[in-house]
């Protein structure tokens, strides 16, 4: 199966199996009943692995501590917002606050756009440099890792998490347009806040507005104020001319025409560009989310597909070209039987627990053997010895049986009464009807095969 045709995970679920791929760096987790589990529940590998993932994930506590991550998220952004907006509002007290209502329109214009042209430079750069050289610096950095540390508290698993989502936008190339995202909304709240309230300002009292300099040279300013202008005035805001810049003290005009200009500096090279940025940032989550999955290639994640395809049954193995069915060997008089019943285990994996649950009490013998020649030898010799009217032959269900097992269930029968297979960790996956097909292929109808104990113990107890 191609990877196109593969069920990716959500967004959450891609961290989670990120998070389980840096823990076990350190060391694998113990994952024999996770890998049982994924293999049962999906019928791709990428989504075993992801199920793997989330049963181990469970374990160690990632799903509590992602959902509360998510319920914390909103909170942290509100309150970000909210210093956010309280410093807007103190740009905005210091620049039209003053006692004595005088408003220097430069140093105005470079408190308001400093910090944002900085970090605005900052992010561009970022784009273009590997990921997460400016990363830490931005606020939807910020938001992430104090949501994290919120949700996990000081022992949780916030680092891990952590490292695990930024490493998947990175991978899909969003990590600068996700904290963008993030960052330019802020942005774009705080300078519509800084305007209200300077326009209200503006609105309902009388300032003065007007430049100063000690060493440079008036033409400059007029010539700053002339190239700062040309963006507001594409939006028709008004630029002061040379006599208006010049004079020392203009009309109400003037003032007017000052005021304008620079809310309109504010708007144009404040506002519009974070609220360009916040749609630009959006379209690229919403063209690059797709990508947002583990990078299936790594060898990690290649061992993990080789395990699975180890637990998937093998196809049975057909008996020799040119061979003839054989029949069961025959039966055991009553006379050479003892009346015990053998339990045994054959070729079960190692992480099977042994012996069984709800045994019979009265077997005589509870016994596991790896399936090597030595192994199946000694266990012959001893139906060889006790002629057992009955043996319980527990194998797992999701082996495939072949022509050494069919000369083993013959051996066995040559020593006993009847024999019985049990078919465990059958997980509903159809094993038992494939082993009595194989059974009766192979000419062993009489042994009976289940996947339940108690259907395969049934009547084997003693009388």
């Amino acid at each position: 199966m191609t990877n196109t045709t593969l069920r990716e995970p959500a967004f959450p679920d891609a961290v989670i199996t990120e998070a389980i791929r840096w823990t076990e760096e350190t060391g694998p987790l113990d994952d024999a009943q996770a890998l049982r589990i994924a293999a049962s529940r999906a019928s791709d590998g990428h989504a075993r692995i992801t199920e793997r993932a989330l049963h181990l994930g469970e374990r160690i506590g990632l799903p509590s501590e992602m959902t509360r991550a998510r319920q914390w998220a909103p909170w942290v952004l509100l309150g970000l917002v909210a210093l956010i907006v309280v410093a807007g509002l103190g740009l905005a007290g210091n620049v039209v606050g003053g006692g004595e209502r005088h408003i220097n329109v430069i140093v105005a214009l470079v408190s308001l756009l400093g910090l944002h042209a900085l970090t605005l430079v900052l992010w561009l750069v970022g784009l273009w440099l590997p990921a997460g050289s400016f990363g830490t610096a931005s606020l939807g950095w910020i938001w992430l890792s104090l949501t994290a540390r919120v949700a996990g508290g000081k022992r949780g698993q916030a680092p891990l998490l952590l490292r695990a989502t930024t490493g998947l936008l990175t991978r899909a190339r969003l990590l600068p347009w996700a904290f963008g995202l993030v960052s330019h909304g802020i942005w774009s709240l705080s300078f519509a806040v800084v305007l209200a309230a300077m326009l209200f300002a503006l609105a309902f009292r009388s300032y003065t507005l007007s430049w100063e300099t000690t060493i440079l040279d008036p033409a400059f300013f007029v010539r700053a104020v002339q190239v700062l202008g040309w963006g507001p005035s594409q939006l028709g805001f008004p630029v002061p001319d040379a006599a208006t810049v010049l004079s020392a003290a203009p009309g109400a005009a003037g003032q007017r025409t000052w005021a304008m200009w620079l809310t309109g500096c504010i708007v144009v090279y404040g506002l519009l560009p974070r609220l360009a940025l916040v749609l630009l940032s959006a379209a690229v989550w919403r063209s690059r989310r797709k990508a947002l999955q583990p990078d299936w290639s790594e060898p990690y994640y290649r061992k993990l597909l080789a395990r699975f395809a180890a637990l998937a049954p093998a196809a049975i193995v057909d008996a020799d070209p040119g061979r003839m069915r054989g029949a069961a060997p025959a039966r055991l008089a009553p006379s050479e039987l003892q009346d015990a019943l053998f339990v045994i285990g054959f070729e079960l994996p190692p992480d099977m627990p042994w012996p069984p649950a709800a045994l019979p009490a009265d077997a005589a013998q509870v016994l596991r053997i790896d399936g090597s020649a030595p192994a199946r030898r000694t266990l012959l010799d001893q139906l060889a010895q006790a002629h057992p009217r009955a043996v319980l032959l527990v194998c797992h269900a999701a082996s495939s049986p072949d022509r050494g097992t069919e000369r083993f269930l013959r051996e066995v029968l040559a020593h006993c009464g009847e024999c019985r297979l049990w078919l465990a960790d059958a997980n509903g996956e159809g094993a038992a009807g494939r082993w009595i097909d194989w059974l009766r292929d192979t000419g062993l109808e009489r042994i009976t095969a289940s996947d339940s104990l108690d259907a395969a113990l049934q009547g084997l107890s003693a009388p």
